[in-house]
């Protein structure tokens, strides 16, 4: 069975020290390595540009470049094996023995108040938009900042402008009235690629019941996120994993759940998933909790179908 996940961070890796060129390397230390993502048969990646707050304010621009750049020369270095996807055509041309790439910003720092880079960002094949990070920028508060201040005026030119690209929003870091803010200013697809549910694991990055019916309504897509404290507050095993999972199936979002693993971002693993290798243990877990046709739905079919409906046409 093949898996599309919607979130990791090898890109954020690979800047750090660009020179070991760990994507391909056998035995990488990295979560999501090649070898890692076929060993799990994944069918498509997301690869998100995260910018830590420790980047100086005028250097963010460059240092999303840069990790567009190293997607390309490494990540995408073997067309054979990684297909870029910016289109519906790109997804469905995805080949047997290969692994789509998709782009994604995580925040929109390095765009540093002005539209005119985040058109340069489309055009580097970025799809997916995260507005913030954890903190405040010039479009929103993030989720840990207290005044839980929501979209900026440029922040709502910002949206306007995702809608013109027909780009997509990632909302996983975004304060709750940032969120709200989302759904109420704009048509925009909407997917939060990882996050949990709050009821579960109250971490303030997961999201609230009303939160996930919000996304369910805009046939959104809620990414099951394997970070540990997002999972449990004691040791995190596959069972919290599938207790996610269930509860937001109870709340009717079988046809939302994707997976967004967060791998290369976590310091910490979940016990028996801690590399994109263990993916298929993952899902022969869940096999004893749900049929075969909802598996698919959580690890592929539901993602498909999100970039099938809102992926431009090419």
């Amino acid at each position: 069975m093949r898996i599309i996940d919607a979130h990791c961070d090898v890109l954020s890796k690979l800047w750090r020290d660009p020179s070991k060129d760990l994507f391909y390397q056998a035995n990488s230390t990295l979560d999501a390595s090649y070898e890692q993502l076929q060993k799990a048969n994944i069918l498509s990646q997301v690869f998100a540009v995260f910018i830590s707050p420790r980047v100086p304010p005028t250097e963010r621009f460059r240092a999303a470049l840069e990790q567009i750049d190293l997607f390309y020369e490494q990540v995408l270095g073997d067309q054979s094996k990684m297909q870029l996807v910016t289109n519906q055509g790109d997804f469905l041309g995805i080949g047997e023995r290969q692994i789509g790439a998709v782009l994604a910003l995580e925040g929109l720092d390095s765009i540093q108040g002005e539209l005119m880079k985040l058109r340069v960002f489309y055009r580097l094949g970025v799809r997916f938009v995260g507005l913030t990070w954890n903190y405040a920028n010039e479009v929103a508060d993030g989720i840990l900042e207290g005044r839980n201040g929501g979209l900026t005026e440029f922040g709502r030119q910002v949206m306007q402008e995702i809608n013109r690209l027909h780009m997509m929003v990632d909302v996983s870091h975004v304060c709750e009235q940032g969120f709200w803010d989302v759904m109420q200013y704009s048509n925009i697809p909407v997917l939060a690629s990882h996050s949990n549910a709050r009821a579960i694991c109250p971490h303030p990055r997961n999201l609230t019941d009303e939160q996930i019916h919000a996304l369910i309504e805009r046939d959104g897509r809620i990414g099951i996120t394997f970070y540990p404290p997002f999972l449990t507050q004691s040791e995190a095993r596959l069972e919290h994993v599938l207790r996610q999972i269930e509860y937001i199936c109870e709340l009717g979002g079988e046809n939302n759940i994707v997976f967004g693993s967060d791998f290369d971002g976590i310091e910490t693993k979940v016990v028996g998933l801690e590399k994109a290798g263990c993916y298929p243990t993952l899902l022969d877990y869940l096999a004893n909790y749900y049929s075969t046709e909802q598996i698919y739905k959580f690890s592929c079919q539901n993602m498909a179908r999100f970039y099938q409906k809102n992926l431009d046409i090419s």
